[in-house]
């Protein structure tokens, strides 16, 4: 996994700050860099798609921050990190939504950059999941078909790695 895309330096600095745990934070740089392909290929395939990559970026690198203060969740269920991590990155103003709202992506008033968000956090370890991928693909230009296939395309592209990013996040201990 040499090729990761860093977490944003202001990410880091948090992480650091809260003391965040490895795996945490090694989780968060993969759901960044699955969040920035997801943005490059947007850019490549809807360039008319207007998203803020600066806000998706910043989302997938902190969208689980609140599992500083519930370190269960990182090894098992649960959504008390959801509050807890906007309530750490308020802040950050508007940002903190991606923590609250990461496991909500099916309210009628998601954002584009929320489902990018909680797409690069399932696709990142191979999770496909059909109504969110179509309401990402309902954002692309052209025929809904084509758009849903070529989405279909480039999560299948990135889910095809899957193992070894789950093995990165592994190798890091959970405290």
């Amino acid at each position: 996994m040499d090729d990761l895309r860093p977490l944003p330096a202001e990410v880091a600095a948090l992480l650091r700050r809260v003391g965040a745990p490895p795996r945490l934070a090694a989780h968060l740089r993969l759901v960044h860099d699955v969040a920035a392909q997801l943005l490059d290929w947007l850019a490549a395939h809807a360039p008319g798609l207007v998203v803020d990559r600066a806000a998706v970026l910043f989302g997938a690198a902190t969208h689980d921050i609140g599992k500083t203060l519930h370190p269960e969740e990182l090894a098992g269920p649960g959504s008390a990190h959801e509050a807890a991590g906007a309530r750490m990155l308020e802040e950050f103003g508007d940002l903190a939504r991606f923590a609250a709202n990461h496991a909500r992506w099916d309210r009628p008033d998601a954002t584009p950059e929320e489902l990018l968000v909680t797409l690069a956090d399932k696709v990142w370890k191979g999770k496909r999941v059909d109504d969110l991928e179509r309401r990402v693909a309902g954002l692309l230009p052209g025929e809904p078909w084509e758009a849903f296939m070529a989405l279909d395309d480039e999560l299948t592209r990135i889910a095809d790695t899957a193992d070894e990013r789950l093995a990165f996040q592994n190798a890091y201990p959970t405290a």
